[in-house]
């Protein structure tokens, strides 16, 4: 008979479900008290630090300085609620804003209320792409974007940014379709220059990069957002000339679904900027996911994060606000401060929505110039990232000039357009990497069976019409071409009369590369060259043998390394009698 008694595993699946769902339910069922104090700290400090830069990364988007708090208040909540990572602190950033205010530039709006919607409808959209990303689990789609872009990317727009800036700090005007035209026009007009701005500008510059200088403990952006706002009221700034940011409404945003119409009439840009934000906000967000995690020992889960972004922008876009994602600043600000669950941003946005209801008119009176300082002191600390690119260079001179190429595009044709450029760069690189596979030429350590590549090491010995080449990587479609290409070389090349081919680094096959084996094999027949395989890989060899490749070529003529495959050539081929002794080593170096 049934007792009635519920069924432990029925009560379990629900709990489970809550806590895949709602993480910070986990985080606070086993809360310690000792971290209360830590939590709130953290809450506090990092809310004093991303309420003045909020306010100029809404002056970057062009959308209404209120708006950048209200995607703070809701990135932060939101976030804590179903992120897994518990030091991260989620909000608007500056290369997110340039991407918004690239696409607001590109669509041609003027009107603040059209503007708004347009920046709350990208956030929007952008917040059920991340959703598409997590029911799909294609979190991956980020990796297509390199780091050499990302980082020429933000750069360009942290240029264009400052560039768009440089009139508020001096009370002039400036236009242009480019970085360089806006930057002409405003060198123009330096003749106009307002004094009193230009004054409140260069103090305001000196003030918050002299503390980041000279104390960068201190946060120079609250510093310089009190500063100024202490100083347009004791000088009478707005009595002197300096323009004011305008009012600022107290209170917290509604709650609306942005204009569809809108939306529609600019779907094509809304769409690129919408897919650039995710392609930007996912790398940034699982990277700095993935190291807090590591530096405190638990884990984080990709997926849920592509949720908790999901839901923070999709909050954000229908709260007037803009595009979120993890704010590094802001994150190790976090981590210093204490912060061991997501209490601690849960209190950030509870006291950016207290700054709403109480401060908002405060922030009424900042000086334009003190904004346009703020604005850029945070595109320049938080996106032009001089060591990465000096690092580039040092590495890579090709992906040195990928980013440069993505600064450039930036420039010239505008933040959302220079996006587009970057994602193609990525791209075509991918493409040209994988086409281009390496396929090096081998010889032989004197004294071993160890084969290497003879580019590297010039000084190995070489066997007298024998040619032996190695592949890494998988032989497909987008790569059987070059294979066959390097083949052909070494088979027409006078004197050559055997090829071994080196297999150790090709990992993976398809038909079309089976299909090109197949067609080395009758190559190398026709032209009187013995053709060797060593180091087949298992997989490698079940595709052959299903291709008839194995058949047609040989069992006998496959070996288990490149050794082997040399000592088993005819007399006329082989490697000189002392190069066949020594200890054997695994080759494939």
């Amino acid at each position: 008979m049934s007792t009635g008694a519920p069924d432990d595993s029925s009560m379990a699946s629900p709990r489970r479900s809550l806590l895949r769902v709602l993480p910070i339910v986990d985080q606070l069922r086993d809360y310690q008290r000792g971290w209360l104090r830590g939590d709130l700290v953290a809450g506090v400090v990092v809310a004093a630090l991303i309420i003045p830069k909020n306010l100029g990364y809404a002056g970057i988007a062009g959308v209404p300085l209120e708006n950048g708090l209200y995607a703070a208040a809701a990135g932060t909540i939101l976030y804590a609620l179903l992120g897994t990572c518990r030091q991260i602190s989620m909000g608007p950033s500056s290369g997110l804003a340039a991407v918004a205010g690239g696409a607001v530039l590109a669509t041609g709006l003027t009107d603040p209320a059209d503007v708004a919607t347009l920046v709350a409808g990208i956030t929007l959209t952008s917040g059920l792409f991340f959703l598409v990303l997590a029911v799909l689990r294609m979190g991956w789609l980020s990796q297509f974007l390199s780091r050499a872009v990302v980082t020429g990317f933000l750069f360009g727009a942290a240029i264009d940014v400052v560039v768009g800036e440089l009139p508020k700090l001096t009370g002039t005007d400036s236009k242009g379709s480019s970085s360089f035209e806006e930057l002409w026009s405003w060198l123009s007009t330096l003749d106009e220059a307002h004094l009193a701005t230009v004054v409140v500008g260069a103090v305001a510059l000196v003030v918050v990069f002299g503390l980041r200088w000279i104390a960068p403990q201190v946060p120079g952006a609250l510093v310089l957002l009190v500063g100024g706002l202490v100083a347009a009221g004791v000088l009478d700034l707005e009595g002197r000339g300096v323009a004011l940011v305008g009012d600022i409404p107290r209170g917290l945003p509604s709650f609306e679904v942005p204009d569809a119409g809108l939306l529609v009439d600019h779907a094509g840009t809304v769409l690129v900027a919408a897919f650039a934000l995710v392609m930007i906000g996912f790398s940034q967000t699982a990277g700095d996911a993935r190291a807090m995690a590591a530096r405190h020992h638990y884990r984080v889960d990709v997926d849920q994060e592509s949720v908790a972004q999901s839901a923070a922008n999709i909050g954000a876009g229908v709260l007037h606000g803009m595009p979120v994602s993890t704010s590094l600043s802001a994150t190790s600000l976090n981590d210093r401060s204490g912060a061991r669950t997501g209490l601690a941003s849960l209190t950030s946005g509870t006291t950016v929505l207290l700054a709403l209801l109480f401060l908002a008119p405060l922030f009424s009176s900042l000086p334009k110039p003190v904004l346009a300082a703020l604005i850029v002191e945070a595109v320049v600390m938080g996106m032009m990232d001089l060591g990465e690119m000096r690092r580039l260079r040092r590495v890579s001179r090709a992906d040195f000039w990928v980013a440069a190429a993505a600064i450039l595009g930036t420039l010239v044709f505008g933040v959302l357009a220079g996006v587009v450029i970057g994602i193609a760069l990525s791209l075509v690189w991918l493409v040209y990497v994988v086409t281009h596979p390496l396929v090096s030429t081998l010889g032989r350590e004197p004294g071993t069976q160890v084969f290497r590549d003879l580019e590297t090491h010039p000084e190995d010995e070489t066997t007298p019409g024998t040619v032996v080449l190695r592949m890494d990587g998988g032989v497909f479609f987008a790569t059987a071409d070059a294979l066959v290409d390097q083949v052909r070389v070494a088979v027409l090349t006078p004197g050559v009369r055997s090829v071994v081919l080196h297999f150790a680094g090709v990992n993976f096959m398809d038909s079309q590369g089976a299909a090109t084996v197949s067609e080395i094999v009758r190559m190398t027949e026709e032209s009187d060259v013995e053709l060797r395989l060593a180091a087949v890989r298992p997989a490698v060899r079940r595709v052959l043998e299903r291709q008839g490749a194995v058949e047609l070529l040989g069992a006998d003529h496959i070996h288990g390394n490149v050794h082997r495959a040399v000592a088993a050539l005819g007399t006329s081929h082989s490697l000189p009698a002392q190069g066949l002794g020594g200890t054997e080593k695994e080759e494939g170096q």
